[in-house]
Order: C-alpha cells, then structure tokens, then sequence
C-alpha cells in the first residue's frame, strides 16, 4: 500500500507555488503568441475601427495582433500592392517608351500623312515633349500634312471612377484629382508658370514648358509691391469647346511659381503641347490632335523615341509622394500586360493587385482565400479593402524575393527623412530604425494607416501594418490621434526588440 504523506507547511506552499506555476503556464499557453496594441486598443475602445499585426520575419512569428483580419479601407496603403505586384511583373530597371511615329511619304522636309503619337510611361513630363520634338527636328521635319493622332490603345474608356476625378471633368483648382487617360503628360496636369513684371503691370502667365499654352487663358494676375501677399489663383474649367484656365488676383514683384491643374483629358492635352511644342520648333502640324484606337500602320516608321524613367524610380516616386497618377496608371499597364488587347476601366484592371495580394498572403502562411476587393491602385476609392494580415503577408513575400526586395524596400520612407512632417516626430528609434508608407483619407469617413518594416536590435526584421478608420461611434478620427496611438505602439515594439 502506498504510503502517505501528511502535508507540511512547506510542503503546501511548495504544493500552490506548484499550481500557481501551472496556473500561469497554462494561462500563457492559452493566451494567443500576440502581445496587445495597447493605444490602437484604447482608440478602438473609443470608437475607431482597427486592423493591425507585426510579424517576426525571422521566423514567421506573430507577434501582435489586433483584428488582425479585419478588412478596412487601407486609402494609399494601395499602393504596396501596386509596387509589389509590378516588381513581380516586371524588372526593377524596366523603362517605358514614348514614340512618335510618322505615317505616309517623307521627302524634303515634308510629311504627307500623320504623325502618331504613342506613349505608357506615367512619369511622361513637358521636358521630355522637348526632346521628342528635337529629334523630330534632327531628323529633318518640317511640316506634317496631316493630323496628329495620340493612340490611346489597348486601354479602352476610362471614365473617372471616384468623386474626385468625376468633379475635375469640369473644374479643377488642384493637380492631385487628374482623370486618368491612356497617356498623358505632368501627371495628367497643366503646367503654368507665373512670373511677376513691373509693379501695376499684368503678370506673365505661360505654360512650364511652352511659351503659349495651346488652350485660352481668361483673366489676369496682377503685379504688386514686393512687400505684399501673393493672392493669385488659377482653376481648370471645361466646356463644350475644351480647357480653358481661369486667373485672378496677385503676385508680389520678384516672385515666380510654377502651377499644376489637372487637364479633363490627358491624351488630348499631351497632343495639344506636343503640337505646340512642334510649333515652336518650327516644325508646322496642319491638321488638328486627334485621339484614335486604330492598331498602328504597319507602314508607321519612327521619328523620335524617349525612355521614361525606371520602374524602381517610378515606384519611389508613387511610395514616397503618394503618387495616385503614377499608382492607377502602373495598374492599368499591368492589367494590359496581362491582357495586350484591351485594358480598363480601372476597377477591373486592379482585380491584377487584389490576385496577386491574395497569392502573397498564402505563400506567408495564410490560409487561402479571395483576394482582398481593389477597385484602384492609388486607394482614392473607398471602397478598396485590405487587413494587416493582407499587408504583413504581403511585406512578408516582399521580404523574402531577395532580387525584388532591394526596389521595393527603397520606396519606402525612413521618418527622419519623410517628406511629411507629421512623420518626422518621435523616439530616435521611429525615427531611423522604421521604413513605412502611409495611407490617409477623410471622406466617407477618415483613414489613417501606416505599413512597412523595424529593423530589430538585433538585425532582424519586423513586418507591420495598422489602419484606424472611422466608426459608426466614431466617423472621423482625428490623423494625430491615429498617428499618436499607432506611434506608440511601434514605440514600444521598437522598445522590446
């Protein structure tokens, strides 16, 4: 028979320590790998709606976790989509060509037939029309008899897709809100330059690029003393017979700006400075700038050819700055490189971004699934979705394509160096040991999120994202709220590791 044992006072104490131990096993075993986002939780509690996670990229650890799965509206967190997704596409150093291209009988200076232009390059600028038409006149035009056709093929209607861009087919006073366009030219803009005179005396008012802009000018901006404050304004507004920029106010004597308004239709503004561009080159184009979707004459020989900038540039461009222009037009390139014959509208050309998300997050170990709803590359449109998980995973896959990460990484903004002041706030550890991009947007409800990579204490690495939107109990949440909590908490994963 067993023998037993009466219990001693140490023996009891030894017994609950025991169980205590157990206890608080069993209570750590149970309790989910992710450690709480304390100030995302405090403004969850408040009214905000939150999604957020880290995971250890050593090892494919969560870390932490907040709704983790929860599919908010990211606004230009988008954008890692667009840059992930095109690295897979394509090589970082893979450029995009503009042509113009002659069509008919070249002899004597003289073209008898058209020119076409042709471009997929969403980094296309005024400068670059210049060196276009120099090549036009090195090789030895000097008249065109025709038309000159801006080939908008394979994309076909675009229309405009978010409120924005809707209302800029009429007005605009901004540059941000271009409609998008097969090609176009400064981002979709028009750029105007204003330069003071003579005190009392009108300012000049031409395009950046062109001593005319080939669209009427109504008003003027006065020169004043050079002590004053600068009140000029200039808005895009389009009728029945095209743009037509609006002036008004004043510009103190010795000051000089340059102006972007968004064009209410790209490809034919870019036609319109091209041909001015020619004119001025003294290269004359006698019939007008058309915009076609006709295949191009096999009989078509080129004239001038220009290579954009780079897609790693482009893309640090877009991650940096928040390009929305650069950012839905790499959507529709690559839903034309998947489908050469026809591409558009925006929102079917970005199902591209939401297939590749969905792979990505399966190859970091997520369960499969559909991809999250993208209706844009840029995240203008508020009905996008995506989850910190969608994002970690995303970051993750990233992480791990060690050919493509270097690009992708390098879009990506340190916070001491950002671009935006808001970022440039914090511990010395945000500040230079965190590479993020940012997503914000006000309407329907407000949008704050931050996404990218910690570099641990050790060398490691930390993939992350959060996203605040705003609540039925809470519809705006302010940005330095958001910016304040999802701050602290990297803070204090910066602190840990």
């Amino acid at each position: 028979m067993q023998e037993l044992h009466r219990a001693t006072p140490r023996t009891r104490r030894a017994h609950r320590f025991s169980l205590l131990l157990l206890t608080s096993l069993s209570i750590g075993l149970a309790r989910p790998a992710q450690a709480e986002w304390t100030a995302l939780a405090g403004l969850q509690r408040s009214g905000a709606v939150v999604t957020a996670a880290a995971i250890d990229l050593d090892n494919g650890a969560v870390i932490q976790q907040l709704d983790g799965s929860h599919r908010l509206t990211p606004a230009s967190l988008t954008k890692l989509a667009v840059a992930a997704t095109a690295l897979d596409v394509w090589p970082a150093d893979k450029t995009f060509q503009t042509r113009v291209l002659g069509v008919g009988p070249f002899a004597s200076g003289k073209i008898k037939g058209d020119l076409i232009f042709q471009s997929g390059d969403s980094t296309l600028d005024h400068q670059a029309l210049w060196s276009l038409a120099a090549q036009l006149k090195g090789a030895g035009v000097t008249q065109v008899s025709g038309k000159l056709l801006v080939n908008t093929a394979p994309f076909g209607p675009l229309g405009c897709e978010t409120k924005d861009r809707c209302d800029a087919l009429r007005k605009s006073d901004t540059a941000y809100n271009a409609p998008l366009s097969a090609v176009g030219v400064d981002y979709g803009n028009w750029c105007v330059d204003v330069r003071s005179t003579a005190t009392g005396e009108p300012a000049l008012v031409s395009g950046c690029g062109v001593a005319k802009l080939p669209i009427p000018i109504d008003g003027s901006i006065k020169t004043v003393g050079a002590t004053e404050n600068p009140t000029y304004w200039i808005e895009r507004v389009t009728d029945d017979d095209g743009d037509r920029l609006r002036v008004g106010g004043a510009i103190p004597l010795g000051g000089a700006q340059s102006m972007y308004r968004a064009m209410s239709d790209g490809a034919l503004g870019v036609g319109l400075l091209l041909k001015e561009t020619l004119d001025e080159m003294n290269i004359k184009v006698d019939g007008n700038v058309e915009l076609s979707r006709d295949p191009v004459s096999a009989s078509a020989y080129p004239l001038a050819v220009i290579d954009g900038l780079s897609l790693k540039e482009q893309l640090g461009r877009m991650l940096r700055f928040s390009n929305n222009y650069i950012a839905d037009m790499l959507t529709l390139n690559l839903a034309a490189a998947e489908s050469p014959k026809s591409a558009g509208p925006l929102s079917e050309a970005a199902k591209t971004l939401s297939e590749f998300v969905g792979r990505a997050s399966v190859k970091a170990g997520k369960p499969a699934g559909d991809g999250p709803p993208l209706f844009s590359g840029s995240g203008l449109t508020p009905e996008n979705l995506l989850s910190a998980d969608d994002l970690t995973g995303l970051l993750a896959a990233q992480y791990r394509n060690t050919r493509k990460f270097p690009a992708f990484y390098g879009g990506l903004v340190v916070p001491r160096e950002a671009p935006f002041a808001f970022l440039r706030v914090g511990s010395p550890a945000w500040l230079d040991r965190v590479a993020l991009k940012t997503g914000t947007m006000d309407d329907p409800h407000s949008v704050a999120g931050i996404a990218g990579y910690v570099r641990k204490k050790d060398g490691g690495w930390i993939a992350f994202a959060a996203i605040v939107n705003g609540g039925p109990r809470m519809m705006h949440v302010p940005l330095y709220k958001s910016m304040e909590a999802m701050r602290a908490d990297i803070d204090a994963l910066l602190a840990r590791y």
